[in-house]
């Protein structure tokens, strides 16, 4: 019943760890988060986004800053840099920063600075009359058609409030509250100068959030003040530099003609550019490296330096640019999935050249429903099996799991750019192999104190120490097997307890049975039950015993040797309360055949047993001991199983309750015993005595029977003289022809 119990515990356990876990993978838990994340950045450097040609970074360097001067450089340089990009065919100039100032190289601005007094009049004068250096940058950008400025977070500069919106992005009337509830949300920004944001194409937010530790692996394309959705810088120079620049932004639900079976649920569409984004507006960036040093970068003075000018025009035609800086002081770097140190403006090139590419990661809200179905499927799997595999092969399958876990996983990365994550599921596979490892544990070793409870007062340390090493040896419920059944009893018990107290009589049965258990259990076999002054017990189960007939014969022929120093003590005992000793004498049956052993009783109560034909025979041998004068009686099984041993054969037996004939045997020794020179001589005359007897040569059997009594000694004499009144009776009485010299047992 424990046992049932503790099966249906370990089974409840493993569910209950099971919806848990279920119930989890839907959950957003930091730890959680940090592990996925840990596994979506190592499937990013594992397989970065290759490139696709169509991204220059134009980088205010070292070297640039080297050969045209510190920075801020006036605004008729950048003027310069917009018209040489705009001449060389660049599809778009995405600048990644803010020129929320007044330029101060500018004329009027230096005319404002210079001391008062005649002497400056005529040079304040002169300069006023000069264009205004932002003017001049102004006219640039406006003229290009295809610059895009930005804005960001906060109000750090002079200029800040609210930015220039060039196009508005629609939503359908149920998507409204939500992206501008979800979107990354700015409450004033840092802008350009008007000027310069009026002239200019496009306007969008280079605005960056890591997560929540520190790693940048999403940008918004969408930000909200509230009232209204602005654009990223990205999304501003896909839109500027495409075909679509005239065309408005629309958000919203995926439409069904572009969804497919695991999508996200929204998307920005523009012209044929169909981006899918979260509820928030923000994609997953699909990382790659932009070399400094190769094609994805061009230093800034190049484009004004006439020696690159046939380098810079082939490089830039065509191109999406963006004007970033990797000089010292002014780098602005971001750790991502595949860097520690970005610079932010690869965050903007990187977000338009997957879309560009139409090269997106996606965790669609499907992919955590399968992960939860993957952990169920799984779970179950290992639940319902454990019960029935070894735990190695139980861990082979939880690896498998794990297996197939992160190699579906990076196949759905590289194949489809979904982001499955096989890190929780495996998680819980193998917190459910443990936890079921554990709980076998405890249950086997529970199972091990139910045997050692069961059977360690009934068996040897040794066997039983076999026995908990391997339990299912122990088969419980019931098994046919060949055994070795032994009964022992004590003759002539009711006059022994006659003359002893109840105290006196249990202490004799206590010297009585205590080293004949010990016998037992040194010859690896299984104490039954106690019968009063009677024993049963019985080799070959619960364990396999080799020579199981032999452990059985060596224990019983140790029992008559243990009835001496047992009588000497009764004696002693006698003799000191002055009465006369009543010395112990034990009959010893053992058979050996097909046996029914295991769990016998009720469900209330049960005991492991044995039952059977054997069994009862062994008690008939045991009853017959007494009839022939002998201390044991064995079985022509048992005795074929020790065929070295001194045994003799006595009688062709019919027990009582049987309806076939037994041969029976009487055990003298073992092998040594069996070498005797004078047992030998003795087993020739009781061999030749049992021969003549079958031969119905009565009158030869009654003298070999006084000879063989001669050479055998006093004691058995109630054995021969049992045969010399046979023969005598014979002769006088002929026993019909074909007699079989079977002798009928009259009592048990």
């Amino acid at each position: 019943m424990k046992l049932l119990v503790n099966r249906w515990v370990h089974f409840i356990l493993l569910i209950a760890l099971l919806g848990a876990a279920i119930f989890y993978s839907f959950s957003d838990v930091l730890w959680r988060k940090e592990m996925q994340y840990l596994v979506f950045d190592q499937l990013n450097k594992d397989h970065p986004r290759p490139a696709s040609g169509q991204i220059l970074i134009v980088n205010i360097d070292d070297d640039s800053l080297n050969k045209i001067g510190q920075w801020p450089w006036p605004r008729t340089m950048l003027a310069d840099m917009v018209n040489a990009l705009d001449d060389m065919g660049a599809r778009v100039i995405a600048f990644d920063g803010l020129l929320a100032e007044p330029d101060r190289s500018s004329p009027d601005l230096l005319a404002d600075n210079l001391p008062p007094g005649e002497g400056f009049e005529g040079l304040r004068a002169s300069l006023k009359e000069l264009e205004n250096h932002d003017d001049i940058l102004a006219k640039a950008i406006e003229k290009s058609g295809i610059f895009v400025s930005a804005f960001t977070f906060g109000s750090y500069s002079q200029n800040h409030g609210k930015p220039a919106l060039k196009k508005p992005i629609l939503l359908k009337k149920a998507d409204q509250e939500r992206f501008l509830k979800h979107s990354p949300r700015f409450d004033t920004a840092a802008i350009f100068l008007p000027g310069l944001e009026q002239a200019a194409a496009g306007n969008g937010s280079f605005m960056a959030s890591p997560d929540h530790d520190g790693v940048l692996r999403h940008t918004g394309l969408v930000f909200s003040d509230g009232e209204k959705l602005y654009p990223s810088l990205a999304l501003e120079a896909l839109r500027v530099g495409s075909e679509y620049a005239k065309e408005n932004y629309k958000i919203g639900e995926t439409p069904e003609s572009v969804r497919r079976e695991i999508d996200t649920d929204y998307r920005i569409l523009l012209g044929d550019y169909k981006i899918p984004v979260e509820e928030n507006g923000k994609i997953y960036l699909h990382f790659r490296e932009f070399d400094e040093r190769g094609d994805d970068y061009m230093s800034a003075y190049k484009l004004l330096d006439p020696e690159y000018r046939s380098e810079a025009l082939a490089r830039v035609k065509n191109k999406y640019i963006f004007i970033g800086a990797s000089a010292e002081g002014l780098k602005d770097l971001r750790s991502t999935s595949i860097e520690a140190f970005q610079p932010g403006v690869e965050i903007h090139a990187n977000a338009l050249e997957q879309i560009l590419q139409n090269n997106y990661l996606t965790r669609p809200d499907e992919i955590e429903l399968a992960e939860a179905n993957y952990i169920m499927i799984a779970g179950l799997l290992m639940i319902f099996l454990a019960p029935f595999i070894h735990v190695i092969t139980l861990g082979l399958l939880c690896a498998g799991f794990i297996g197939l876990a992160f190699w579906g996983g990076g196949w759905a990365y590289v194949s489809y750019g979904i982001l499955i994550d096989p890190f929780y599921p495996s998680l819980c596979v193998f917190a459910l192999f443990m936890l079921s490892v554990i709980l076998t544990y405890l249950r086997v070793e529970s199972e091990k104190a139910q045997v050692r409870s069961a059977f360690g007062l009934y068996i040897s340390q040794d066997f039983m120490k076999e026995l908990t090493k391997d339990p299912d040896k122990l088969k419980l419920g019931g098994e046919i097997r060949d055994l070795t059944v032994l009964f022992s009893d004590i003759r002539s018990f009711t006059t022994i307890s006659e003359g002893l107290s109840p105290e006196e009589l249990i202490h004799l049965m206590n010297d009585f049975l205590t080293p004949m258990s010990d016998l037992v259990m040194q010859n690896r076999g299984t104490i039954d039950k106690y019968m009063g002054d009677a024993m049963m017990a019985f080799w070959n189960a619960p364990l396999d015993v080799a020579d199981h007939e032999r452990h059985a014969c060596i224990a019983a022929l140790g029992m008559q040797d243990a009835l001496a120093p047992i009588n000497e003590e009764v004696a002693k005992k006698a003799h000191a309360a002055g009465r006369e000793p009543v010395l112990l004498q034990a009959g010893i049956g053992i058979n050996t055949g097909p046996c029914a052993v295991g769990n016998m009783g009720s469900r209330q109560r049960f005991a492991y047993s044995t039952l059977g034909d054997a069994v009862n025979l062994a008690s008939r041998l045991e009853g017959q001991t007494k009839a022939y004068g002998v201390g044991i009686l064995i079985g022509e099984k048992t005795q074929n199983g020790v065929p070295d041993f001194a045994t003799l054969e006595l009688d062709l037996l019919k027990v009582k309750g049987k309806t076939k004939p037994v041969r029976v045997f009487t055990l003298l020794g073992d092998k040594d015993y069996a070498a005797r020179a004078g047992f030998i001589e003795w087993q020739k005359l009781h061999n030749d005595m049992i021969a003549q007897y079958r031969a119905a040569e009565f009158g030869e059997a009654e003298k070999l029977a006084a000879q063989a009594l001669e050479c055998a000694g006093p004691t058995w004499e109630k054995l021969y003289g049992l045969y010399k009144t046979r023969c005598a009776e014979l002769i006088k009485s002929p026993p019909e022809k074909g007699w079989d010299g079977v002798f009928e047992a009259t009592s048990k």
